[in-house]
């Protein structure tokens, strides 16, 4: 059994999705960041950078004591090397997988996560961070426009965990201000992974938490705004 520790974000969804392509069973429990669930103690103890989503998995593949797991690209492995999918084994193939989740890490995420911010939460208007992180995504989009102009997914004819990392993010395309008839290649890409049944049952996985929360808006902006080290 898996525990996922969890809300309903990008990164977060990256992992709802991978297990049910896998279709593992797994218990959710949410971590509301809106709330500051994510510096509790309890969740530190699995995730030392107070960001969800993490995994606890209380069979692994040793068979001993049970794992956690933080960081969403980590997890990715994890499950993909312990179910023996979606991480191909072939050298060349391994190495495209493992490319193209880094860029995500460390390139699209970040980056559409800023334009995010700057668009629509920071308390007073940024011009310049508004049209840096714009232009940036749209440059990081244009990258992924190239790739899937040569390759049906980004590690070429398989569907893999970085096509799993890299979808969630574009969900929001029109929050980062960005248009898909713009980029047509990652337009089909985007299409056909949004069929896939896994898919569209891992994105659902807590869409409704944000309308039970008991915190303002403004009170959210504030906690996301206000994070800094303990």
């Amino acid at each position: 059994m898996i525990d996922l520790f969890f809300w309903p974000t990008p990164n977060g969804i990256k992992i709802t999705v991978m297990l049910e392509e896998l279709g593992v069973p797994y218990r959710v429990h949410a971590i509301n960041i809106l709330k500051d669930d994510q510096f509790r103690p309890d969740f530190l103890a699995i995730a030392p950078n107070n960001r969800m989503p993490a995994i606890i998995d209380s069979e692994p593949p040793d068979g001993g004591a049970p794992v956690s797991v933080f960081e969403s690209g980590a997890i990715l492995m994890y499950l993909a090397e312990k179910h023996g999918r979606f991480l191909p084994t072939a050298p060349r193939a391994r190495l495209a997988t493992l490319e193209w989740l880094f860029w995500q890490m460390g390139g699209l995420g970040p980056m559409a996560g800023q334009a995010h911010h700057f668009r629509l939460y920071a308390p007073e208007t940024v011009p310049y961070g508004i049209e840096r992180y714009t232009k940036e995504v749209a440059r990081l989009y244009g990258v992924l426009d190239r790739r899937l102009q040569q390759v049906p997914f980004l590690a070429g004819e398989d569907y893999t965990i970085a096509d799993m990392a890299c979808w969630p993010w574009v969900v929001s395309h029109e929050r980062h201000g960005q248009s898909l008839e713009d980029f047509p290649h990652v337009k089909r890409w985007f299409e056909t992974i949004g069929a896939r049944p896994a898919v569209q049952v891992g994105r659902a996985v807590g869409r409704d938490w944000d309308n039970e929360s008991t915190v303002t808006g403004e009170e959210a902006m504030t906690i996301l705004r206000d994070h800094r080290a303990a």
